[in-house]
């Protein structure tokens, strides 16, 4: 699950489905390609978190595949919002 805060953000942004699945199949529908790693126990100890979610330049360190697919559905959402339509991927 997800934290409040990430689902009322996505609402803002018409996405209702908050399982990892729905969350996936968002982000690759937005983002050209990213890479999800679980990390293994001794780097989720020193960093305090089990995946990292690497789009673009970006780096999302999080507990759950899910919450690593909603920030970085997030992060594609406001993107797209803000790149003009001319220079938008089909």
């Amino acid at each position: 699950m997800i934290p409040e805060e990430l689902q009322s953000q996505l609402t803002g942004y018409g996405i209702t489905s908050y399982d990892e699945t729905a969350l996936r199949e968002e982000l690759e529908a937005h983002a050209p390609t990213y890479t999800l790693i679980k990390l293994a126990p001794w780097p989720a100890r020193r960093w305090k978190c089990h995946y990292r979610l690497l789009i673009g330049e970006k780096i999302y360190d999080t507990q759950s595949a899910g919450e690593a697919y909603a920030l970085g559905l997030l992060a594609a959402l406001k993107h797209s919002s803000k790149t003009p339509e001319s220079f938008r991927q089909p």
